[in-house]
C-alpha cells in the first residue's frame, strides 16, 4: 500500500489523475437486473474542470460513486493516478479516497453538533493528523472559503450558503488531488449558487486540483474545460 500512495503523489500538472474505461454498473430489482452504466469512459487530469450532465435518472451520481471509490462498478475499470482500484480491498481503496479524493455533495452533510471547525478538521483527524496540525489547516481552509468568521458555529447557526462554503473548505481538508462534486449548488439560490460555484472554480485553479461535477445547469456546465454525458447508460 505504502509504494501506491507513494507514487500517488509523483504526478505532475497535466498528467492522468482518474482514467474511467468500460464502467459498467448493474443493480438487480424485483430479480431483474438493472443496467444502469453500460460503458465509456473518460480521462481526467491535473487542473482540469469536467462537467458530467445529463437526463435525471440517466446514472450520474452512480458514476460519481464509482469513481469516487464509494461504491464498485460491476464491470470496467477506474485507475486513480496510476494506481488500478477495481481489485484493491476496502482498506486500500479508503486510504486512497481519503488522500486522494474530495467530496462535495448537494446537502452539504456537515455534522450539526459539531462547529464548522470542527467538521473541517474532522478528516484530518480521521487521517492521523495532530490536532493542532489540522485546527491550523482548518482555520486556513475556512479563511480562504470565506467563512473564517463562522468558525465556532454550529450549521444550524449558519445560512445555507455558507454551509455549503463550509462544507467545500471540508472536502479540502486533506488536500486531495480530485474534487468530486455532485450538483453542489442544486440546494441554493441563484445568488449563493453563484457565489459557492465561483468559490470552487477559484479553489480548484489556485490548488492545482482536478475536477468532476454533475450539474443540471448548462451554464455552470459551460464554464467547465468541457462535458461528458451519459446517454443510454454510456458515458461520452
Amino acid at each position: 500500500m505504502a509504494n501506491i500512495l507513494n507514487s500517488l503523489s509523483k504526478i505532475q500538472r497535466g498528467d492522468i489523475v482518474m482514467s474511467v474505461r468500460d464502467i459498467k454498473k448493474t443493480f438487480v430489482e424485483g430479480g431483474q437486473p438493472l443496467h444502469i452504466l453500460r460503458g465509456g469512459g473518460f480521462d481526467l487530469h491535473r487542473g482540469e474542470i469536467i462537467a458530467l450532465v445529463g437526463q435525471s435518472g440517466s446514472g450520474k451520481s452512480t458514476l460519481l460513486q464509482c469513481v469516487g471509490l464509494l461504491d464498485r462498478p460491476s464491470g470496467g475499470s477506474i485507475v486513480v493516478d496510476g494506481a488500478p482500484v477495481q481489485k484493491m480491498d476496502e482498506d486500500m481503496r479508503t486510504q486512497i479516497r481519503r488522500n486522494k479524493i474530495g467530496f462535495v455533495y448537494q446537502k452539504h452533510n456537515l455534522l450539526s453538533d459539531f462547529t464548522a471547525l470542527e467538521n473541517v478538521m474532522l478528516p484530518m483527524l480521521a487521517n492521523g493528523i495532530a490536532e493542532d496540525v489540522a485546527r491550523s489547516r482548518a482555520i486556513k481552509l475556512l479563511k480562504s472559503a470565506n467563512v473564517a468568521h463562522r468558525a465556532s458555529h454550529l450549521p444550524g447557526e449558519m445560512s445555507g450558503g455558507e454551509q455549503q462554503r463550509t462544507a467545500v473548505a471540508r472536502a479540502l481538508a486533506n488536500n486531495p488531488t480530485i474534487l468530486l462534486a455532485d450538483e453542489p449548488t442544486g440546494s441554493l439560490d441563484p445568488q449563493h449558487a453563484g457565489a459557492v460555484f465561483d468559490l470552487l472554480l477559484d479553489l480548484v485553479r489556485k490548488n492545482k486540483m482536478a475536477m468532476l461535477f454533475v450539474t443540471h445547469d448548462m451554464n455552470l456546465a459551460a464554464r467547465a474545460d468541457k462535458k461528458i454525458t451519459i446517454d443510454n447508460g454510456i458515458v461520452v
